[in-house]
Order: structure tokens, then sequence, then C-alpha cells
């Protein structure tokens, strides 16, 4: 598996310790080699990784969405958030009007100076402009990398303090084929850890759990994950 992930991630302390089972593994990974001469906020590390079958386009894309200057637009909302900006200007959440709000951002003249890639919700992804051209092929024409969020949203964690977990790892791999067929080549998958309500050992190890599954499969099937807790 390439390891061609990137994580968004924040650290609260340097002595917080992760709760973690990796007894799939047969042996243990080498500690990262640290740069010398350099803080440690600024040190790099070197991962050994397992060739597949995506490797060097997992690579290229990873490389492309996080190359300096440009930015990531993230148009994935759900149908019911897209709601909520449509009702702002008084208008109804439907399909018709759901497409026209993702045209006029998709097809801003100009658009690929500013982004290297575009993250869709799974409508967005099959969808076309008002005289018949894909979505897909609109950004490909302007070199830019096609992402597709593919979590299903949070739910109530039981056992936890009132916390949530992220849904969405059943038939993620024959979705993200399917994906992948359509013109993806990086996803995101967005889950939370409350603060407030703990955060709890339970709630901590689920995210963590779910974010490495996550990753694996989608790896597995040609998208760089976007890893966001």
């Amino acid at each position: 598996m390439a390891c061609a992930s990137l994580a968004k991630v924040g650290i609260a302390s340097s002595q917080q310790q992760w709760i973690g089972d990796l007894q799939h593994r047969q042996k243990p990974l080498a500690p990262p080699r640290l740069a010398a001469g350099l803080p440690a906020a600024r040190r790099g590390c070197s991962l050994q990784i397992r060739s597949g079958t995506y490797t060097e386009e997992l690579v290229q894309t990873a490389k492309k969405i996080a190359s300096p200057g440009r930015g990531i637009l993230a148009i994935d909302e759900s149908n019911a958030t897209c709601g909520k900006r449509l009702a702002s200007i008084s208008l109804d959440n439907n399909e018709t009007n759901r497409q026209a709000y993702r045209q006029l951002l998709l097809t801003t003249p100009g658009l690929r100076e500013y982004i290297y890639g575009a993250i869709l919700f799974e409508e967005t992804l099959y969808q076309s402009t008002t005289d018949g051209k894909r979505f897909v092929d609109c950004l490909r024409k302007e070199n830019i990398a096609l992402g597709i969020k593919v979590d299903k949203g949070l739910v109530p964690l039981p056992g936890s303090n009132n916390e949530s977990w992220c849904q969405g790892l059943d038939g993620l791999a024959s979705r993200s084929a399917e994906y992948y067929k359509q013109g993806a080549c990086f996803a995101k998958w967005r889950t939370v850890v409350s603060i407030p309500c703990g955060p709890s050992a339970l709630a901590v190890k689920e995210a963590a759990w779910g974010l490495a599954r996550y990753a694996a499969i989608s790896q597995d099937n040609g998208l760089v994950p976007i890893v966001e807790p």
C-alpha cells in the first residue's frame, strides 16, 4: 500500500499518547529518522511503504493537490447542507437548483489558476452542466484533480460521553472503486473528536481506527485519502 495520505491534524500536548492496536503487522515499524539540526516541529520523517497497484499514481496525485500556491475547493456539502445555502436566497432544495449552484462554481473562468483540486459530493460526481458537459470533464479540461467525500456523516457513539463516530466503512471499497472509474483520484473523510465531551479513550480509538481503515481502503482503490480528524 502506498503511503500517499494527506493528514490534517493538530497536537494538543507532546505528552499525549494514542491508543492503537497494530497486531496485524508482522514486524514493528522502525522509528522515523529525524533530520539532524532542525527544530522538532520542522523535522521530517522517512517511512517504509509497501508497493501496490496504484503506487505511482497515488504519489503523483498527492504531490499535485499538496503543491504550494493554490488550494482545494471543497463543495462536498450534503444535500441537506446545500439546501440551507439555497434557502438563504429563497430557492427550493431540489436537484436542479443544487446542480445550478455547483455549475456556477465548477465552470468559473480561470478556476485552475487558484485550485489544484475540487472535492465533490456523490451527487455532483454524476451531474452535468445544463449544456450536457459532465462536471468531471469540466474539471479534467482545467487540469483540476477530482476529489470525493466518502464518509456518511456522524452518529451517536454508544458507551461514550455523548460523543459521535463517523459511519461509511460499510461498502466503502466498492464505492471507492466506482468513484475511481468515474474520474475521482482523491477522497475526503471527516470525523470529529469532541473536546468539551472528553474526549474519551473510546471516541479517540474509534476515530483513529475509522480513519486508518478509510485511508487503507481508499489507497487500495486508487484514491489518495485526505485524513481529517
